[in-house]
């Protein structure tokens, strides 16, 4: 990257208010042709906001945009696509009921005569596209009947349908396969080959780090620094980021576990998983790791009643149980906090006091009102408990950040007093300083004595906070692995299918 080279993109004095918060301080960004630039903070830092003026979806108060030495004013996002910069966004913005091709090119369909949209030009070009991007499916499909992964990588085709200077990636691995990540990466690097600037806002510090040339900070909308990446550790960054550095240590005493209070045998749901034996104790974290497809969230939807297995038995605090419905699940003791919390959740709409109260309405009512007193300890409780960070419990959880969206759903399942807590991908989406409270908080629920099962698709995270591992390949346990025996080769060894008899 030659320093005499202008830059493709240059952001000078952002400042942006919304009523009561200064959500951008005078921030300066820029991205070089060819570069990729990773653009990082925590959830409320002002990495979307940034991302929103440049695209035309927010007009700054104060500052300017600069595309090749040239200030720019953009008011919609068509005029920002029209300048080359395309913003591809963390919340899918697509419209259900039209095909993948129709979302590829919104706005900007081929057309014939009259006006007629040219529906064999369209689908020609967007399945060239699509399959650049190796997509199974074909861009006559309905948006609708795709996976959130084939959704999310219909949103990024838009990036190719121009010819695009600035290319912003809004969290885009959060619902693909590790598969799909590769092809990702290899369009990342095609574009900037040819001389794309990109802007890449991740919370997955192994993707900065393997991607991006340099590094760029934000906190409490606020410009902090910029690192080169080769030069930099994920340490400086994160004390950039959250304004000290990372408690990532775990207690290395041995814990004491209590009495097994969950106990699966040969558990089956066919063409999901089989024969799936585990047992879970009072005070342990008991880690679910494997490849995406390999019937983690499936297990735990059956032990919550969303799914009824064809075979097996299940028994809590030592008695059989029948849970046919997520009803049957409550009353064991048994809780799910699912893995995507604004669809499975919450109730983005609704304040933070009647999310957390949602499961037990039925038993907080005075007479044929609800008994706001009862609402307000229980949510007081877990707010104080979990330190979630709301100026009110009247506050839309919509616009919490994730790790306190996140909190609100464990929230509500603690009060519920289970005895067997499951958390589904319990950081997807938060920031590394949220990520850290929540994994501290999965540790001292063990410790007051909860069972508690943590599915996860980062290595890194359920070794951090499982007691025992265990690893599943294609509906199947390969193996179980007590914390200080697993090694990261011997993990990916058994997601991958491969049998060891011995512990690596």
């Amino acid at each position: 990257m030659s320093t005499a080279q202008q830059p493709a993109l240059r952001l000078q004095g952002i400042v942006k208010t919304f009523p009561g918060v200064r959500a951008l301080d005078g921030v300066d960004f820029e991205v070089m042709p060819g570069e990729v630039h990773a653009l990082l903070g925590e959830n409320g830092a002002g990495k979307s906001t940034l991302m929103k003026v440049l695209a035309g979806m927010y007009q700054p108060d104060e500052g300017q945009i600069i595309i090749e030495g040239r200030p720019v004013r953009m008011t919609t996002p068509i005029e920002a696509k029209a300048e080359g910069v395309v913003l591809i966004h963390q919340e899918l913005s697509l419209v259900p009921e039209m095909s993948a091709a129709e979302n590829i090119y919104l706005g900007e369909l081929p057309r014939r005569s009259l006006g007629r949209v040219d529906w064999k030009r369209l689908e020609q070009r967007s399945n060239a596209i699509l399959e650049r991007l190796k997509c199974s499916f074909r861009a006559e499909v309905t948006v609708a009947h795709l996976s959130i992964a084939n959704q999310q990588m219909v949103e990024i085709a838009r990036a190719l349908t121009v010819d695009a200077r600035v290319v912003v990636f809004d969290e885009p691995t959060a619902s693909l396969t590790d598969a799909e990540k590769v092809v990702l990466f290899d369009i990342i690097n095609d574009l900037k080959a040819q001389g794309v600037g990109i802007v890449y806002i991740s919370h997955r510090m192994d993707e900065i780090f393997t991607l991006s040339d340099r590094i760029t900070v934000l906190r409490d909308g606020a410009y902090r620094g910029t690192l080169t990446t080769a030069n930099t550790t994920e340490d400086e960054v994160t004390r950039l980021m959250i304004g000290r550095s990372l408690d990532l240590s775990r207690n290395e005493a041995a814990p004491e576990f209590g009495k097994t209070m969950l106990e699966v045998r040969n558990l089956t749901y066919p063409g999901l998983f089989k024969d799936v034996s585990f047992t879970v104790r009072m005070g342990e974290v008991v880690g679910f790791y494997g490849l995406v497809g390999a019937g983690r969230t499936e297990i735990a939807e059956v032990l919550f009643g969303l799914r009824t297995a064809t075979a097996g038995e299940v028994f809590v605090d030592g008695e059989k149980a029948e849970i046919t419905s997520p009803r049957d699940a409550i009353a064991l003791g048994i809780s799910l906090v699912p893995e995507n919390r604004k669809e499975q959740g919450l109730v983005l709409q609704m304040n933070c006091r009647d999310n957390m109260t949602l499961p037990q309405v039925q038993n907080l009512t005075a007479g044929p009102f609800m008994s706001q007193g009862a609402e307000l300890a229980i949510f007081d409780q877990y707010r104080d408990r979990l330190a979630i960070k709301t100026p009110s419990w009247k506050q839309p959880v919509g616009v919490l950040s994730g790790g306190n969206q996140q909190k609100i759903v464990i929230g509500k399942w603690l009060s519920m007093q289970p005895r067997v807590l499951i958390v589904d991908e319990p950081t997807r989406g938060i920031d590394v300083g949220s990520k850290s409270e929540i994994h501290q908080l999965l540790r001292a629920l063990a410790t007051q004595g909860y069972a508690v099962i943590v599915i996860s698709s980062e290595m890194p995270e359920v070794l951090r906070v499982s007691d025992r591992i265990v690893a599943m390949y294609h509906g199947r346990i390969m193996r179980e692995f007590d914390i200080h025996e697993v090694t990261e080769d011997s993990l990916v060894q058994a997601i991958s299918g491969i049998r060891a008899e011995e512990p690596a």
